[in-house]
């Protein structure tokens, strides 16, 4: 088969027009396009059967699927794709969607990962999606960090990096910490990490442990290597990934079916290790990319669309990426241009905090 470009390329302009409003219809309420109704807004004067010709034509491309017999066409992943590469047309996000992105950036806190929280929130609420947020790795040097007890099974890890950024994790201390200890822990850590980031903390601390091993208590010893066991397993080496707007896509009124489908979804990427590959999808180009269902083989199962904009800093350099799921349906045309707007946002405010 042909690929889609030079399908869209030998179609005639009935042909490109019947495609065109079968796949606006089906993106507008997610029903089956017949040839009834595109005969009564038709540009030209044409009959039902000729209408119907043409759709069969086009189900024989590979462009337009039949769900049921006799009634009418929707796209196909193929016809979506050519849809979106030669015939969507994309504007500028409306004032009142680009309004709500914005005021979720105006807190004076200098937290980005909060700001991204609240950027992820919003744009699942503007979208009427699920939203992902592929954070930055923080690589400034850290000025301080504090070890805070909760309870005797919970404490929290602070980090205040130079940068006037704050980050905090919970954890699960080992039994037996006093306050003594944790303040030990802190002062031990404090003396060490003047001018390091994260990863050259990690590449100092177990050397200093084991050196000065007759120096730290061992309870404020277990208590440095627990904490920081949390920034190693979540906090340096990958990013983090917040997703919201998991209601979004669990509707009452869905398919069992497509219900446990986006389940899966879920489930797979809150299993997900890697999650970088979201940054790896966007860096292929620097403006929004489109997946549509089993082009990306993690929404293969869900039979979900991503669309993707990597963010960048100060230096161009792609530092995180942002994104919107939803059905193949999705409102391509308003969707993409809230993402990249978005990602745009987001890349001059960690820039104008760096």
């Amino acid at each position: 088969m042909n690929d889609a470009s030079t399908i869209l390329g030998e179609m005639n302009e009935r042909s490109r027009e019947v495609f065109r409003r079968v796949v606006e219809g089906y993106l507008s309420d997610g029903s089956p396009v017949g040839s009834r109704t595109l005969t009564r807004d038709f540009s030209e004067k044409v009959s039902a059967a000729t209408i119907r010709n043409v759709m069969q034509d086009l189900e024989y491309l590979g462009l337009l699927d039949s769900p049921h017999v006799s009634a009418g066409r929707i796209p196909t992943q193929l016809g979506l794709r050519m849809f979106v590469d030669g015939l969507l047309e994309i504007g500028d996000p409306d004032d009142a969607d680009r309004g709500r992105i914005d005021a979720s950036t105006t807190s004076n806190s200098e937290d980005v990962s909060g700001l991204l929280d609240r950027v992820g929130s919003a744009l699942s609420g503007v979208t009427q999606g699920a939203s992902l947020v592929l954070t930055p790795k923080h690589e400034a040097p850290i000025k301080h960090i504090e070890f805070v007890s909760l309870s005797p099974e919970r404490a929290l890890v602070v980090l205040v990096f130079a940068d006037g950024q704050v980050e905090n994790r919970l954890f699960t201390p080992p039994p037996g910490q006093t306050p003594s200890s944790m303040r030990e822990a802190a002062n031990f850590l404090n003396a060490l990490i003047e001018g390091k980031t994260l990863s050259e903390l990690h590449a100092t601390i177990q050397t200093e442990i084991g050196r000065r091993r007759q120096e730290i208590d061992s309870l404020a010893r277990d208590l440095v290597e627990s904490g920081l066991a949390v920034w190693e397993g979540e906090g340096d080496q990958i990013e983090r990934l917040i997703v919201r707007g998991r209601s979004n896509l669990l509707s009452e009124d869905g398919e069992a079916e497509d219900l446990e489908r986006i389940r899966h979804l879920f489930d797979d990427l809150e299993r997900k290790r890697d999650i970088a590959e979201f940054l790896e999808l966007a860096e292929d180009g620097d403006g929004v990319r489109i997946f549509i269902g089993s082009e990306n083989k993690l929404f293969s199962l869900s039979g979900s669309s991503l669309v993707v904009s990597p963010y960048m800093n100060a230096d161009r350099k792609i530092i995180g990426a942002v994104g919107v799921i939803g059905p193949t349906r999705l409102n391509y045309g308003r969707i993409v241009p809230i993402v990249n707007y978005t990602a745009q946002l987001v890349g001059k405010l960690i820039s104008d905090r760096s």
